[in-house]
């Protein structure tokens, strides 16, 4: 799976009760004294945006997902000097996922400011509770964060994306009050499974999570491989994603980039795959391109690299 999470464990944690996350989680994030920081506020009144030219992405709007180096991250040549190596190939952000690796948010902090990067997003599930909610944002905002985003919801019921968006809603003004953006990840599924009724998860989602606190941050290659995968969009991948970019009442302020194989469609390193990324930048714009790959092509490593130079390159 592409976003460090364990989906089981997220199907099993959406029985929360929303009674009382409704109860508990703005109260709590209220003794938390952030509103008024500035924390993420970048982030916060930032939308995605339309334009044509021969253009690059900003070279300050490059990140990666850190599930792509999660080899490297959990073996050798282990977190530090990865992230480090992230750091010299020139990354500016990162995309947390897999934890912190023995330190507080407060030590990684520090890190990070000493290697030069910023975490600005991470990926976690829907909270437990109130007081995980608290946390996840006191976290977020130790780390100077400015997204949090719900990386995987699986369900063939069309009540659980309800219940999922609603509680989604609940945590995205709680992030707010912190000066958080709050967003969902998308993969396949959610443009494949028939929900009845001629619905699909991403209908569901689309119309139930409150633009004004939820954004989209948009896996490029998920969303081709479910345009191809459902039918919708074999004669026409891109112009598939770009008509879920459109229509959806949420701003896409993220991006996943990775490619496609032509083989077999697995994911490839950028730049060496079949999926026309400058068509999708040039038709919409965003906050941060971040690189991925949850089976590099050789190494973590050499992945980072290639993704780096590949968006410093592209032009749209």
């Amino acid at each position: 799976m592409c976003y460090g999470f364990d989906g089981d464990a997220a199907l099993r944690r959406s029985v929360t009760d929303r009674r009382s996350l409704l109860r508990g989680s703005l109260a709590a994030v209220a003794g938390l004294g952030l509103a008024a920081s500035g924390v993420g506020a970048t982030a916060a009144t930032a939308g995605g945006q339309h334009g044509h030219g021969r253009r690059p992405v900003p070279p300050g709007k490059i990140s990666i997902q850190l599930w792509t180096m999660r080899d490297a991250l959990q073996g050798s040549p282990g977190y530090d000097a990865t992230l480090k190596q992230l750091a010299r190939i020139g990354y500016p952000r990162v995309e947390l996922a897999l934890g912190y690796f023995g330190r507080t948010a407060a030590e990684l902090r520090r890190f990070l400011d000493g290697i030069g990067i910023k975490a600005s997003s991470s990926h976690d599930g829907i909270s437990e509770n109130a007081d995980a909610l608290r946390q996840k944002i006191q976290n977020a905002v130790t780390l100077g964060q400015s997204y949090l985003v719900v990386p995987y919801l699986y369900s063939e019921n069309a009540d659980d994306w309800k219940r999922w968006a609603q509680q989604m809603n609940v945590e995205a003004a709680a992030a707010a009050q912190a000066g958080l953006r709050y967003g969902y990840h998308n993969h396949a599924h959610e443009f494949t499974i028939d929900l009845g009724g001629g619905k699909r998860p991403w209908d569901v989602l689309t119309a139930e999570l409150d633009p004004r606190l939820v954004h989209l941050e948009v896996d490029i290659y998920w969303a081709v491989t479910g345009g191809i995968n459902s039918g919708d969009g074999v004669a026409d991948p891109e112009g598939f994603t770009l008509d879920v970019i459109r229509r959806a009442p949420q701003r896409v302020l993220q991006y996943h980039v990775k490619d496609r194989h032509a083989a077999d469609g697995d994911m490839a390193d950028l730049g060496t795959g079949t999926i026309d990324f400058a068509r999708i930048f040039r038709g919409h714009q965003v906050q941060e391109y971040i690189v991925e790959n949850d089976t590099p092509d050789v190494t973590p490593q050499q992945t980072a690299e290639i993704g780096y130079r590949y968006l410093r390159r592209v032009r749209f």
